[in-house]
């Protein structure tokens, strides 16, 4: 297992907390879906992910492939361990 800076697995371990709110929210959304507080939670925690993956994806490059990041040139997705990797 390759050895990463600290700051991968912070990034990383923010991305799978926002992660687990978003997947906690849409359960609760699709019983629930005019509560507009945790609509707004909800929007508030998809902006929080986008930061959080920017940064980690500027840093270590992409975290999903198929059109849902961008890659950097020359093309990077094998760069750098993939999550389930470390």
């Amino acid at each position: 297992m390759k050895q990463m800076p600290a700051d991968y697995y912070q990034l990383l371990e923010q991305l799978q907390a926002v992660d687990f709110v978003l997947v906690e929210l849409t359960l609760y959304l699709d019983t629930h879906n005019d509560d507009e507080d945790t609509i707004n939670q909800f929007n508030h925690y998809v902006s929080e992910r986008k930061k959080i993956s920017r940064a980690f994806e500027s840093k270590f490059g992409p975290l999903m492939q198929f059109g849902h990041s961008y890659s950097g040139k020359p093309w990077n997705w094998v760069d750098t361990p993939w999550p389930w990797q470390v």
